[in-house]
Protein backbone atom coordinates (compact mmCIF):
# COMPACT_ATOMS: atom_id res chain seq x y z
CA UNK A 1 0.00 0.00 0.00
CA UNK A 2 1.46 3.32 -1.01
CA UNK A 3 1.57 6.18 1.46
CA UNK A 4 -1.68 8.07 1.76
CA UNK A 5 -3.73 5.49 -0.16
CA UNK A 6 -5.29 3.60 2.73
CA UNK A 7 -8.85 4.45 1.65
CA UNK A 8 -8.15 3.16 -1.86
CA UNK A 9 -6.58 0.00 -0.43
CA UNK A 10 -9.66 -0.58 1.75
CA UNK A 11 -11.98 -0.12 -1.24
CA UNK A 12 -9.94 -2.54 -3.37
CA UNK A 13 -9.91 -5.07 -0.56
CA UNK A 14 -13.69 -4.83 -0.13
CA UNK A 15 -14.11 -5.27 -3.90
CA UNK A 16 -11.91 -8.38 -3.78
CA UNK A 17 -14.19 -9.85 -1.13
CA UNK A 18 -17.10 -9.62 -3.58
CA UNK A 19 -15.17 -11.75 -6.10
CA UNK A 20 -15.04 -14.84 -3.85
CA UNK A 21 -17.29 -17.78 -4.63
CA UNK A 22 -20.28 -18.84 -2.52
CA UNK A 23 -18.07 -20.45 0.15
CA UNK A 24 -15.50 -17.62 0.20
CA UNK A 25 -12.76 -19.17 -1.94
CA UNK A 26 -10.55 -17.57 -4.58
CA UNK A 27 -8.81 -18.95 -7.65
CA UNK A 28 -5.29 -18.22 -8.83
CA UNK A 29 -6.39 -15.43 -11.18
CA UNK A 30 -9.44 -13.34 -12.00
CA UNK A 31 -10.46 -12.19 -15.49
CA UNK A 32 -12.13 -8.76 -15.05
CA UNK A 33 -13.49 -8.77 -18.62
CA UNK A 34 -15.13 -12.20 -18.45
CA UNK A 35 -15.78 -11.67 -14.71
CA UNK A 36 -14.68 -15.17 -13.77
CA UNK A 37 -11.95 -16.92 -11.84
CA UNK A 38 -9.14 -18.65 -13.74
CA UNK A 39 -6.29 -21.02 -12.93
CA UNK A 40 -5.84 -23.30 -9.95
CA UNK A 41 -8.79 -23.44 -7.60
CA UNK A 42 -8.77 -22.97 -4.69
CA UNK A 43 -5.45 -21.17 -4.59
CA UNK A 44 -3.64 -20.97 -1.26
CA UNK A 45 -1.46 -18.00 -2.25
CA UNK A 46 -4.55 -15.90 -3.06
CA UNK A 47 -5.93 -16.65 0.39
CA UNK A 48 -2.63 -15.86 2.11
CA UNK A 49 -2.60 -12.47 0.37
CA UNK A 50 -6.23 -11.88 1.41
CA UNK A 51 -5.43 -12.66 5.05
CA UNK A 52 -2.26 -10.53 5.05
CA UNK A 53 -4.17 -7.61 3.55
CA UNK A 54 -6.94 -7.90 6.14
CA UNK A 55 -4.29 -7.98 8.87
CA UNK A 56 -2.49 -4.91 7.47
CA UNK A 57 -5.72 -2.94 7.06
CA UNK A 58 -6.74 -3.79 10.61
CA UNK A 59 -3.62 -2.13 12.00
CA UNK A 60 -3.25 1.62 12.20
CA UNK A 61 0.56 1.33 12.04
CA UNK A 62 2.08 0.98 8.59
CA UNK A 63 2.80 -2.60 7.44
CA UNK A 64 6.55 -1.95 7.13
CA UNK A 65 6.61 -0.70 10.72
CA UNK A 66 4.74 -3.82 11.81
CA UNK A 67 7.31 -6.07 10.14
CA UNK A 68 10.16 -4.16 11.80
CA UNK A 69 9.14 -5.59 15.16
CA UNK A 70 7.77 -2.33 16.56
CA UNK A 71 4.63 -3.16 18.52
CA UNK A 72 1.70 -0.74 18.28
CA UNK A 73 -0.10 -0.03 21.50
CA UNK A 74 -3.47 -1.84 21.93
CA UNK A 75 -5.47 1.36 21.31
CA UNK A 76 -4.02 1.49 17.76
CA UNK A 77 -5.33 -1.96 16.77
CA UNK A 78 -8.55 -1.83 14.77
CA UNK A 79 -11.01 -4.73 14.34
CA UNK A 80 -10.94 -6.71 11.07
CA UNK A 81 -13.32 -5.49 8.35
CA UNK A 82 -16.84 -6.83 9.03
CA UNK A 83 -17.20 -8.22 5.50
CA UNK A 84 -14.37 -10.70 6.05
CA UNK A 85 -16.33 -12.75 8.58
Amino acid sequence: MLLGRRREAQELFEHLLTLRNDVGLLAEEYDPIAKRMLGSFPQAFSHVALINTAYNLAKSAKPAEQRSGARPSPEHVQPLPAKLG
